[in-house]
């Protein structure tokens, strides 16, 4: 028997097969083969047609059990992962009324600010632990405001991933962490943050009906069968945002474990059983994949915007040489890289820092010293040190760091990014090679609750290293400080 799972991205779908019993992965691909189009009418816009999603999903669908050679009959759960943070309103017969508003949107900004401030950042605060922000229902909002009369033909609004979840099942519901990804829940109450709608003048009937993760939420239907491949009767057992279920594909399920991202941005996310925060408008708090009211397991997401960016952006200018180059160059540096000192955020308004547009910077180069070594180093270490800076204020917001463990890809294939960031934490990072499609998959065998056994298989399938902190911290101690004593001159200027 095998689960199937689905990562509806923005720049493509993942689906992957894995065995049922072991967990061990079959097969994962992508479609499209190019990056999906998103529409930009106007300047900090982003737009996606939700029915491409859906088109790409039964394409690698059929693609996947064609290439693996399985029968789609053997195909006994279903997980889905998605792009957070969206927007999809449809019609009584389940038809989008309008091109998904999807997580890098904008447009809501003001109105997020606006009710932050009206309700009150202490109520927000204790009863949404965020900011109402650019989420889905500051979204749903800027469509009733700006669309009125296509606000009033919505039947339901959903996420992303149910709306994938509806076309498979023909069943409109939602989820709790799904909603907490919107800013829609209130976890003081356990239920839908009405009182949120009712300041927006939402109608509460707008929202999906909710369901509990690793259940029954839905079973494929005729129609969702036939377009897909995929029998008919298959449960939908599991759905989450993307970096709630990359944590769970890292098996980051328990208080004080965090999964770290190192891609274009660096993403942070620390489960914590603590439902508080001083840090909303800094850090954004998500109902984990695993949160019950008995088990308040939360994710605390930091996000920095200037990470592998920096990275790329230094290869890309200095002759287009390979990442694996680079790192040979950087380890000829000693550590602090004589100097140099490299503030990586030059890719948009930093949320850690309080939304400033700080830039990138070069510091103390000097021409008659340095080389392209240097730079190198620099640049990982400045994107280390970022890291590291994101996770005081992690610290300071109730969160323990027992372990953290990342993908083997991008900055974590690293020695000296990686060497930094477990020296200065004091924690193990372990490595796995795993995918959300894969992690979405296997989350489908939790419907017995045996997230240890879940915990081993992962561990047993997936994990390739584990980068210890080094016992020599001093010189790693007093390039941190030098960078945060620069970091902190910009800031106050």
């Amino acid at each position: 028997m095998y689960y199937i799972g689905f990562d509806i991205g923005s720049s493509s779908v993942k689906v992957a097969l894995v065995n049922a019993l072991s967990g061990k992965k079959i097969i994962a691909l992508h479609e499209p083969q190019e990056e999906m189009a998103i529409t930009a009418l106007q300047s900090d816009w982003a737009e996606q047609d939700p029915n491409s999603w859906w088109e790409y999903v039964c394409k690698a669908t059929k693609k996947a059990i064609r290439e693996a050679k399985v029968s789609a009959k053997e195909i006994s759960g279903i997980g889905i992962s998605y792009q957070m943070h969206g927007l999809v309103v449809v019609d009584k017969a389940g038809v989008p009324l309008r091109d998904s508003i999807i997580w890098c949107d904008s447009r809501a900004v003001d109105i997020g600010n606006k009710t932050f401030e009206d309700l009150g950042k202490e109520k927000c605060a204790s009863n949404l632990l965020n900011s109402p922000g650019n989420f889905t229902a500051s979204k749903l909002k800027w469509v009733k405001d700006n669309e009125p009369e296509l606000y009033e033909k919505i039947y339901k609004y959903m996420l992303p991933g149910d709306f994938i979840a509806y076309k498979l099942t023909g069943e409109m519901n939602t989820t709790k962490n799904g909603l907490s990804e919107g800013i829609l829940w209130d976890y003081k109450e356990d239920k839908v943050a009405d009182w949120l709608l009712d300041y927006y003048g939402i109608n509460p009937s707008l929202t999906p009906t909710i369901v509990q993760n690793f259940t029954n939420q839905g079973e494929v239907d005729e129609k969702g069968s036939q377009e897909s491949g995929i029998p008919i009767g298959t449960p939908v057992i599991y759905r989450a945002g993307d970096q709630p279920n990359n944590a769970l594909s890292l098996n980051i399920l328990k208080p004080g474990e965090v999964a770290a991202t190192g891609g274009t941005s660096g993403v942070i996310y620390a489960v914590t059983d603590i439902l508080k925060s001083k840090e909303s408008s800094r850090i954004n708090n998500f109902a984990h994949v695993n949160y019950t009211p008995k088990s308040t397991n939360v994710g605390k997401l930091l996000c920095i915007n200037g990470a592998g960016i920096m990275y790329r952006w230094l290869r890309n200018n200095l002759g287009e040489e390979s990442y694996e180059a680079m790192n040979k160059k950087a380890s000829k540096v000693a550590v602090g890289s004589d100097g140099v000192v490299v503030i990586p955020f030059g890719n948009g308004a930093e949320r850690m820092l309080n939304s400033k547009n700080i830039g990138t910077h070069f510091i103390n180069l000097n021409l008659n010293q340095h080389s392209s070594s240097h730079l190198c180093r620099s640049a990982l270490e400045g994107i280390a040190f970022s890291f590291v800076y994101g996770m005081e204020i992690l610290k300071d917001d109730n969160a323990k760091i027992n372990v953290i463990r990342a993908g083997n890809d991008n900055l974590f294939r690293s020695e000296i990014f990686s060497n930094t960031l477990a020296t200065l934490i004091g924690h193990e990072i372990e490595i796995y090679n795993t995918t959300g499609s894969v992690g979405a998959a296997r989350a489908c065998g939790l419907t017995d609750g045996n997230f240890d056994k879940f915990g081993k298989n992962i561990t047993k399938n997936d994990h390739v290293m584990t980068f210890l902190p080094l016992k020599n911290k001093e010189p790693y101690e007093l390039a941190y400080q030098h960078w945060k004593i620069e970091l902190e001159k910009i800031l106050n200027r």
